[in-house]
């Protein structure tokens, strides 16, 4: 019977310390639908045989789905050098949901990214939506090693 105990006792410790670990980031998904705004969390970063893949998680939270949204991504370097600029196209966004999407950067090495600045918005597309409202309302969060800025 102890041994039965243990192993429920195991199994809530595990379920206590994965919601206080995925709290902050779940915080961050429900700001940005009660704000009406956008939370782009950058999930993970991983070598890929083209370079490096960076995996986001995007909430929109607005009232209105975005039709076509882009951001202007800035790498910087582990000395704070900026290392290159990339537009990364997030697509569609539908209202209230969440998207997985990912993105290759050929001849980039995921061990030389120490952060990533969304720096501009150029393309912030739905119904109703201000061309601005993709940066004014947007959060930010990462889980990886690699710190993002919006």
């Amino acid at each position: 019977m102890d041994g039965v105990v243990m192993v429920y006792l195991s199994r809530f410790v595990f379920w206590a310390a994965t919601a206080v670990l995925s709290a902050p980031d779940a915080v961050l998904a429900q700001d940005a639908v009660a704000s009406g705004g956008l939370a782009i969390e950058l999930n993970e970063v991983t070598p890929s045989e083209k370079g490096c893949k960076l995996t986001f998680v995007a909430d929109n939270g607005f009232d209105q789905s975005l039709s076509k949204v882009t951001f202007e991504f800035v790498l910087f370097d582990q000395k704070g050098l900026v290392e290159r600029m990339a537009v990364l196209d997030f697509r569609d966004l539908p209202s209230g949901k969440t998207k997985v999407r990912q993105f290759e950067l050929p001849g980039t090495k995921c061990e030389a990214v120490k952060s990533l600045l969304i720096n501009d918005a150029p393309a912030c597309v739905g119904e109703g939506i201000d061309k601005g409202a993709c940066m004014t309302r947007l959060k930010t969060g990462s889980r990886s090693a690699v710190d993002l800025k919006g």
